[in-house]
Protein backbone atom coordinates (compact mmCIF):
# COMPACT_ATOMS: atom_id res chain seq x y z
CA UNK A 1 0.00 0.00 0.00
CA UNK A 2 2.86 2.39 0.82
CA UNK A 3 4.54 1.79 -2.53
CA UNK A 4 1.35 2.17 -4.56
CA UNK A 5 0.45 5.42 -2.82
CA UNK A 6 3.95 6.83 -3.23
CA UNK A 7 3.97 5.80 -6.88
CA UNK A 8 0.63 7.52 -7.46
CA UNK A 9 1.81 10.68 -5.70
CA UNK A 10 5.05 10.74 -7.67
CA UNK A 11 3.16 10.30 -10.95
CA UNK A 12 0.85 13.17 -9.98
CA UNK A 13 3.84 15.36 -9.20
CA UNK A 14 5.57 14.54 -12.49
CA UNK A 15 2.41 15.30 -14.46
CA UNK A 16 2.11 18.61 -12.65
CA UNK A 17 5.72 19.47 -13.58
CA UNK A 18 4.80 19.70 -17.25
CA UNK A 19 1.99 22.13 -16.54
CA UNK A 20 4.14 24.32 -14.27
CA UNK A 21 6.82 24.64 -16.95
CA UNK A 22 4.26 25.38 -19.66
CA UNK A 23 2.28 27.97 -17.69
CA UNK A 24 3.45 31.56 -17.26
CA UNK A 25 1.16 34.18 -15.78
CA UNK A 26 3.60 37.10 -16.13
CA UNK A 27 2.28 40.05 -18.16
CA UNK A 28 4.62 42.99 -17.53
CA UNK A 29 6.96 44.82 -19.97
CA UNK A 30 9.50 45.06 -17.14
CA UNK A 31 10.09 41.33 -17.63
CA UNK A 32 11.76 42.14 -20.98
CA UNK A 33 14.99 42.84 -19.09
CA UNK A 34 17.44 40.64 -17.21
CA UNK A 35 15.99 37.27 -16.26
CA UNK A 36 12.47 38.68 -15.96
CA UNK A 37 10.41 38.93 -12.79
CA UNK A 38 11.99 37.08 -9.86
CA UNK A 39 10.00 34.69 -7.67
CA UNK A 40 10.75 33.86 -4.03
CA UNK A 41 9.63 30.21 -3.67
CA UNK A 42 6.57 31.24 -1.65
CA UNK A 43 3.54 28.93 -1.66
CA UNK A 44 -0.03 30.23 -1.79
CA UNK A 45 -0.14 30.10 2.03
CA UNK A 46 3.01 32.20 2.36
CA UNK A 47 2.00 34.71 -0.33
CA UNK A 48 -1.18 35.48 1.61
CA UNK A 49 1.14 36.43 4.52
CA UNK A 50 3.34 38.80 2.51
CA UNK A 51 5.74 36.08 1.36
CA UNK A 52 7.29 35.18 4.75
CA UNK A 53 8.73 31.74 5.44
CA UNK A 54 12.41 31.69 6.50
CA UNK A 55 11.53 30.94 10.14
CA UNK A 56 8.31 29.00 9.50
CA UNK A 57 8.07 25.27 10.15
CA UNK A 58 5.03 23.06 10.48
CA UNK A 59 4.27 19.41 10.02
CA UNK A 60 1.16 20.38 8.04
CA UNK A 61 2.52 22.85 5.45
CA UNK A 62 5.41 22.60 2.98
CA UNK A 63 7.88 25.48 3.22
CA UNK A 64 10.19 25.63 0.19
CA UNK A 65 11.76 28.93 1.31
CA UNK A 66 13.94 27.25 3.96
CA UNK A 67 15.07 23.63 3.42
CA UNK A 68 15.62 23.21 7.18
CA UNK A 69 11.85 23.31 7.70
CA UNK A 70 11.41 19.85 6.12
CA UNK A 71 12.70 18.19 9.29
CA UNK A 72 9.54 19.32 11.12
CA UNK A 73 7.37 16.73 9.35
CA UNK A 74 5.78 13.94 11.39
CA UNK A 75 7.31 10.51 10.78
CA UNK A 76 3.95 9.16 9.51
CA UNK A 77 2.86 12.13 7.39
CA UNK A 78 3.02 12.69 3.64
CA UNK A 79 2.39 16.17 2.17
CA UNK A 80 1.60 17.27 -1.38
CA UNK A 81 0.98 20.91 -2.29
CA UNK A 82 0.29 22.64 -5.59
CA UNK A 83 -0.79 26.18 -6.34
CA UNK A 84 -2.65 28.16 -9.00
CA UNK A 85 -2.19 31.85 -9.71
CA UNK A 86 -4.59 34.29 -11.43
CA UNK A 87 -3.55 37.89 -12.15
CA UNK A 88 -5.31 41.07 -13.26
CA UNK A 89 -2.87 43.86 -14.17
CA UNK A 90 -3.56 47.57 -14.67
CA UNK A 91 -0.79 49.63 -16.33
CA UNK A 92 -0.49 53.41 -16.57
CA UNK A 93 2.13 55.31 -18.57
CA UNK A 94 2.56 59.01 -19.22
CA UNK A 95 3.02 59.58 -22.96
CA UNK A 96 3.52 63.22 -24.04
CA UNK A 97 1.58 64.52 -21.05
CA UNK A 98 -1.28 62.02 -21.41
CA UNK A 99 -1.84 59.02 -19.16
CA UNK A 100 -2.33 55.88 -21.24
CA UNK A 101 -3.84 52.84 -19.50
CA UNK A 102 -3.98 49.16 -20.31
CA UNK A 103 -5.39 46.04 -18.67
CA UNK A 104 -4.11 42.43 -18.94
CA UNK A 105 -4.88 39.02 -17.46
CA UNK A 106 -2.64 36.04 -16.76
CA UNK A 107 -2.40 32.92 -14.69
CA UNK A 108 -1.80 29.20 -14.53
CA UNK A 109 -0.31 26.47 -12.37
CA UNK A 110 2.38 28.06 -10.21
CA UNK A 111 4.24 25.31 -8.36
CA UNK A 112 4.10 21.67 -7.24
CA UNK A 113 5.85 20.27 -4.16
CA UNK A 114 5.95 17.01 -2.19
CA UNK A 115 7.34 16.38 1.31
CA UNK A 116 7.88 13.09 3.17
CA UNK A 117 9.64 11.70 6.27
CA UNK A 118 13.06 10.06 6.05
CA UNK A 119 13.14 8.96 9.68
CA UNK A 120 12.20 10.21 13.10
CA UNK A 121 14.40 13.31 12.88
CA UNK A 122 14.75 13.73 9.12
CA UNK A 123 12.56 14.85 6.24
CA UNK A 124 12.87 15.24 2.49
CA UNK A 125 11.12 17.09 -0.30
CA UNK A 126 10.99 17.34 -4.08
CA UNK A 127 9.27 19.93 -6.19
CA UNK A 128 9.22 22.33 -9.07
CA UNK A 129 9.29 26.07 -8.42
CA UNK A 130 9.59 29.13 -10.67
CA UNK A 131 12.83 31.12 -10.33
CA UNK A 132 11.84 33.89 -12.75
CA UNK A 133 9.30 34.45 -15.52
CA UNK A 134 8.95 36.55 -18.68
CA UNK A 135 5.76 37.62 -20.43
CA UNK A 136 4.90 40.82 -22.31
CA UNK A 137 3.65 42.22 -25.60
CA UNK A 138 3.70 45.84 -26.81
CA UNK A 139 4.38 47.84 -29.97
CA UNK A 140 5.58 51.23 -31.21
CA UNK A 141 5.71 53.17 -34.45
CA UNK A 142 8.97 53.60 -36.37
CA UNK A 143 9.80 55.30 -39.68
CA UNK A 144 7.62 53.66 -42.36
CA UNK A 145 6.57 50.84 -40.08
CA UNK A 146 5.78 49.26 -36.73
CA UNK A 147 7.91 47.51 -34.14
CA UNK A 148 6.16 44.83 -32.11
CA UNK A 149 7.95 43.33 -29.11
CA UNK A 150 6.95 40.26 -27.13
CA UNK A 151 8.59 37.85 -24.76
CA UNK A 152 7.93 34.55 -23.06
CA UNK A 153 9.58 31.84 -21.04
CA UNK A 154 10.81 31.16 -17.53
CA UNK A 155 13.60 29.75 -15.42
CA UNK A 156 12.46 26.85 -13.23
CA UNK A 157 13.99 24.90 -10.34
CA UNK A 158 13.46 21.17 -10.02
CA UNK A 159 14.76 20.52 -6.51
CA UNK A 160 15.51 17.75 -4.03
CA UNK A 161 15.87 18.68 -0.36
CA UNK A 162 17.02 16.88 2.79
CA UNK A 163 16.78 18.18 6.35
CA UNK A 164 17.61 16.83 9.80
CA UNK A 165 17.53 17.69 13.51
CA UNK A 166 21.02 17.28 15.07
CA UNK A 167 19.66 18.25 18.50
CA UNK A 168 16.36 19.38 19.96
CA UNK A 169 15.09 22.66 18.55
CA UNK A 170 17.79 23.00 15.86
CA UNK A 171 17.32 21.85 12.25
CA UNK A 172 19.51 22.19 9.19
CA UNK A 173 18.77 21.44 5.55
CA UNK A 174 19.98 21.77 2.01
CA UNK A 175 18.54 21.43 -1.44
CA UNK A 176 20.08 21.01 -4.83
CA UNK A 177 18.05 22.18 -7.77
CA UNK A 178 18.34 21.78 -11.51
CA UNK A 179 17.88 25.28 -12.92
CA UNK A 180 16.52 25.16 -16.44
CA UNK A 181 14.45 27.10 -18.93
CA UNK A 182 14.47 29.24 -22.05
CA UNK A 183 13.77 32.97 -22.20
CA UNK A 184 12.81 34.37 -25.60
CA UNK A 185 12.57 38.07 -26.49
CA UNK A 186 11.21 38.79 -29.97
CA UNK A 187 11.07 41.92 -32.13
CA UNK A 188 8.84 41.97 -35.24
CA UNK A 189 9.57 44.81 -37.69
CA UNK A 190 6.87 45.46 -40.28
CA UNK A 191 7.18 47.92 -43.19
CA UNK A 192 3.71 49.43 -43.59
CA UNK A 193 3.89 50.19 -47.32
CA UNK A 194 5.00 46.73 -48.45
CA UNK A 195 3.98 44.48 -45.58
CA UNK A 196 7.55 43.16 -45.44
CA UNK A 197 8.31 41.69 -42.01
CA UNK A 198 11.38 40.46 -40.18
CA UNK A 199 11.74 38.74 -36.83
CA UNK A 200 14.72 39.09 -34.50
CA UNK A 201 14.75 36.63 -31.62
CA UNK A 202 17.10 36.69 -28.62
CA UNK A 203 17.32 33.43 -26.70
CA UNK A 204 18.79 32.60 -23.31
CA UNK A 205 18.91 28.85 -22.67
CA UNK A 206 19.90 27.92 -19.10
CA UNK A 207 20.90 24.43 -17.96
CA UNK A 208 22.63 24.44 -14.58
CA UNK A 209 22.52 23.46 -10.90
CA UNK A 210 21.85 25.65 -7.89
CA UNK A 211 22.30 25.16 -4.13
CA UNK A 212 20.40 26.47 -1.11
CA UNK A 213 21.18 25.93 2.58
CA UNK A 214 19.07 26.68 5.62
CA UNK A 215 18.96 26.49 9.41
CA UNK A 216 16.27 27.07 12.03
CA UNK A 217 16.30 27.18 15.81
CA UNK A 218 13.10 27.02 17.86
CA UNK A 219 12.94 27.96 21.54
CA UNK A 220 9.88 26.81 23.52
CA UNK A 221 8.49 29.43 25.91
CA UNK A 222 5.83 29.52 28.59
CA UNK A 223 2.19 28.57 27.94
CA UNK A 224 2.94 26.81 24.65
CA UNK A 225 4.51 29.84 22.94
CA UNK A 226 7.50 29.33 20.65
CA UNK A 227 10.15 31.61 19.17
CA UNK A 228 11.91 30.52 15.95
CA UNK A 229 14.72 32.15 13.99
CA UNK A 230 15.67 31.05 10.48
CA UNK A 231 18.52 31.71 8.06
CA UNK A 232 19.06 30.69 4.42
CA UNK A 233 21.99 31.11 2.05
CA UNK A 234 22.48 30.44 -1.67
CA UNK A 235 26.02 30.94 -3.01
CA UNK A 236 26.72 33.08 -6.05
CA UNK A 237 27.44 31.22 -9.26
CA UNK A 238 28.11 31.67 -12.95
CA UNK A 239 25.44 30.20 -15.22
CA UNK A 240 25.84 27.47 -17.79
CA UNK A 241 23.93 27.52 -21.04
CA UNK A 242 23.76 29.34 -24.35
CA UNK A 243 22.75 32.78 -25.58
CA UNK A 244 22.10 33.54 -29.24
CA UNK A 245 20.29 35.73 -31.70
CA UNK A 246 18.15 34.22 -34.45
CA UNK A 247 16.88 36.31 -37.40
CA UNK A 248 14.03 35.34 -39.74
CA UNK A 249 12.81 36.90 -42.96
CA UNK A 250 9.16 35.97 -42.49
CA UNK A 251 8.00 37.39 -45.82
CA UNK A 252 10.27 35.07 -47.82
CA UNK A 253 9.98 32.13 -45.39
CA UNK A 254 13.77 31.89 -45.39
CA UNK A 255 15.91 29.74 -43.12
CA UNK A 256 16.83 31.23 -39.76
CA UNK A 257 20.19 32.96 -39.47
CA UNK A 258 22.09 32.43 -36.21
CA UNK A 259 24.42 35.10 -34.88
CA UNK A 260 26.02 36.33 -31.67
CA UNK A 261 25.98 32.81 -30.23
CA UNK A 262 27.88 32.65 -26.96
CA UNK A 263 28.27 30.62 -23.79
CA UNK A 264 26.67 31.95 -20.60
CA UNK A 265 29.66 30.81 -18.52
CA UNK A 266 31.56 33.74 -16.96
CA UNK A 267 29.25 36.19 -18.77
CA UNK A 268 25.98 35.66 -16.86
CA UNK A 269 25.72 34.93 -13.15
CA UNK A 270 23.44 34.84 -10.13
CA UNK A 271 24.36 36.64 -6.90
CA UNK A 272 24.45 35.11 -3.47
CA UNK A 273 21.14 35.26 -1.60
CA UNK A 274 20.70 35.79 2.13
CA UNK A 275 17.38 35.32 3.91
CA UNK A 276 16.63 35.79 7.60
CA UNK A 277 13.41 35.57 9.57
CA UNK A 278 12.02 35.62 13.09
CA UNK A 279 8.77 33.85 13.94
CA UNK A 280 6.68 33.92 17.12
CA UNK A 281 3.84 31.51 17.79
CA UNK A 282 1.28 32.24 20.49
CA UNK A 283 0.16 28.71 21.33
CA UNK A 284 -1.66 27.09 18.43
CA UNK A 285 -3.76 30.12 17.53
CA UNK A 286 -1.55 33.01 16.39
CA UNK A 287 1.68 33.16 14.39
CA UNK A 288 3.61 36.30 13.38
CA UNK A 289 6.77 36.45 11.24
CA UNK A 290 9.13 39.11 9.88
CA UNK A 291 11.57 38.32 7.02
CA UNK A 292 14.42 40.08 5.24
CA UNK A 293 15.99 39.09 1.89
CA UNK A 294 19.19 40.51 0.40
CA UNK A 295 20.76 39.84 -3.03
CA UNK A 296 23.81 41.88 -4.21
CA UNK A 297 22.84 41.86 -7.89
CA UNK A 298 25.24 44.74 -8.57
CA UNK A 299 28.03 42.09 -8.41
CA UNK A 300 26.31 39.76 -10.90
CA UNK A 301 27.05 39.60 -14.64
CA UNK A 302 24.62 39.91 -17.54
CA UNK A 303 26.24 40.24 -20.96
CA UNK A 304 23.03 40.70 -22.92
CA UNK A 305 22.91 41.73 -26.58
CA UNK A 306 24.07 44.84 -28.43
CA UNK A 307 20.56 46.32 -28.81
CA UNK A 308 20.09 46.22 -25.01
CA UNK A 309 23.19 48.29 -24.24
CA UNK A 310 22.50 51.16 -21.86
CA UNK A 311 18.92 50.13 -21.12
CA UNK A 312 19.41 48.11 -17.95
CA UNK A 313 21.89 47.62 -15.13
CA UNK A 314 21.71 45.51 -11.99
CA UNK A 315 21.01 46.94 -8.54
CA UNK A 316 21.14 45.29 -5.12
CA UNK A 317 17.79 43.81 -4.11
CA UNK A 318 16.30 44.10 -0.62
CA UNK A 319 12.93 42.82 0.52
CA UNK A 320 11.08 43.20 3.83
CA UNK A 321 8.01 41.09 4.57
CA UNK A 322 5.62 40.83 7.53
CA UNK A 323 2.90 38.23 7.93
CA UNK A 324 0.50 36.75 10.47
CA UNK A 325 -2.10 34.01 10.71
CA UNK A 326 -4.86 33.25 13.22
CA UNK A 327 -6.78 30.03 13.85
CA UNK A 328 -9.51 30.60 16.49
CA UNK A 329 -10.00 26.95 17.47
CA UNK A 330 -8.55 23.86 15.78
CA UNK A 331 -11.49 21.74 17.04
CA UNK A 332 -14.42 24.16 17.10
CA UNK A 333 -17.15 25.08 14.62
CA UNK A 334 -16.07 25.20 10.97
CA UNK A 335 -15.55 28.97 10.74
CA UNK A 336 -13.47 28.76 13.94
CA UNK A 337 -11.31 26.00 12.45
CA UNK A 338 -10.51 28.19 9.45
CA UNK A 339 -7.17 30.01 9.31
CA UNK A 340 -7.12 33.76 8.61
CA UNK A 341 -3.98 35.39 7.20
CA UNK A 342 -2.62 38.92 6.61
CA UNK A 343 0.65 40.22 5.20
CA UNK A 344 2.60 43.07 3.60
CA UNK A 345 5.92 43.47 1.78
CA UNK A 346 8.21 46.13 0.35
CA UNK A 347 11.11 45.57 -2.04
CA UNK A 348 13.73 47.40 -4.08
CA UNK A 349 14.03 45.18 -7.16
CA UNK A 350 17.18 44.07 -8.97
CA UNK A 351 16.68 46.15 -12.15
CA UNK A 352 17.65 49.71 -12.97
CA UNK A 353 16.10 50.93 -16.23
CA UNK A 354 17.65 54.10 -17.65
CA UNK A 355 18.90 54.85 -14.14
CA UNK A 356 15.55 54.21 -12.45
CA UNK A 357 15.35 51.35 -9.94
CA UNK A 358 12.16 49.32 -9.76
CA UNK A 359 10.26 49.15 -6.49
CA UNK A 360 7.50 46.76 -5.45
CA UNK A 361 5.17 46.86 -2.45
CA UNK A 362 1.89 45.22 -1.58
CA UNK A 363 -0.54 43.79 0.95
CA UNK A 364 -2.24 40.41 1.08
CA UNK A 365 -4.80 38.36 2.95
CA UNK A 366 -6.00 34.79 2.80
CA UNK A 367 -8.03 31.97 4.25
CA UNK A 368 -7.32 28.31 4.96
CA UNK A 369 -10.39 26.11 4.47
CA UNK A 370 -10.08 22.68 6.13
CA UNK A 371 -11.75 19.82 4.27
CA UNK A 372 -14.15 18.01 6.68
CA UNK A 373 -13.00 14.54 7.78
CA UNK A 374 -9.60 15.04 6.14
CA UNK A 375 -6.38 16.88 6.96
CA UNK A 376 -6.39 18.46 3.52
CA UNK A 377 -6.60 22.27 3.41
CA UNK A 378 -7.61 24.58 0.56
CA UNK A 379 -5.77 27.91 0.79
CA UNK A 380 -7.18 31.01 -0.90
CA UNK A 381 -5.11 34.19 -1.06
CA UNK A 382 -5.71 37.72 -2.38
CA UNK A 383 -2.75 40.00 -3.06
CA UNK A 384 -2.56 43.62 -4.22
CA UNK A 385 0.81 44.81 -5.48
CA UNK A 386 2.24 47.96 -7.05
CA UNK A 387 5.36 48.06 -9.23
CA UNK A 388 6.97 51.26 -10.50
CA UNK A 389 10.38 52.84 -11.00
CA UNK A 390 12.02 55.74 -9.18
CA UNK A 391 12.90 58.58 -9.40
CA UNK A 392 11.07 58.55 -12.76
CA UNK A 393 7.90 56.46 -12.59
CA UNK A 394 8.08 55.05 -16.15
CA UNK A 395 5.19 52.52 -16.26
CA UNK A 396 3.13 52.15 -13.08
CA UNK A 397 1.59 48.72 -12.56
CA UNK A 398 -1.10 47.61 -10.12
CA UNK A 399 -1.77 43.90 -9.67
CA UNK A 400 -4.61 41.95 -8.16
CA UNK A 401 -3.41 38.36 -7.66
CA UNK A 402 -5.62 35.50 -6.56
CA UNK A 403 -3.82 32.36 -5.44
CA UNK A 404 -5.35 28.97 -4.80
CA UNK A 405 -3.38 26.20 -3.14
CA UNK A 406 -4.37 22.66 -2.25
CA UNK A 407 -2.40 21.05 0.56
CA UNK A 408 -2.89 17.29 0.94
CA UNK A 409 -1.89 16.06 4.39
CA UNK A 410 -2.30 12.32 4.92
CA UNK A 411 -1.01 9.62 7.30
CA UNK A 412 0.30 7.47 4.43
CA UNK A 413 3.09 5.83 6.38
CA UNK A 414 0.97 4.32 9.16
CA UNK A 415 1.23 0.56 9.33
CA UNK A 416 -2.07 -1.26 8.74
CA UNK A 417 -3.15 -3.61 11.53
CA UNK A 418 -4.14 -7.20 10.78
CA UNK A 419 -6.91 -8.67 12.94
Amino acid sequence: MKISRLTAAFALLISAFGYVVAQNGTTTPYSAYGFGVLRDHATSTQRSMGGVGYAMNSGRQINAMNPASHAAIDSLTFLFDFGLDFTNLWQTENQDGTNVSDNNFGGGLDYATMQFPLGRYMGGAVGLLPYSSVGYSFGSEINNGIDTRQGSGSLNELYVAVAGQPFKGFTIGANISYLFGTIINETYTTITSSGYQTLSQRQLIVRDFHLNFGAQYSLPLNKGDRLTVGLTYSPAKTLLGTGRRVDYDTAQDSKPEFSDEHSLKNQYSLPETWGAGINYQFGRKVMVEFDYTYQPWSKAKFRGFAEDAGMMEYADRSKFALGAQYTPDVRGAYYRCMTYRLGAFWSDDYMKLLGNQLREYGVSCGFGFPVPNFKTTINLGIEWMCRQARPNQLIKENYLNITLGVNFNEMWFRQSKIY
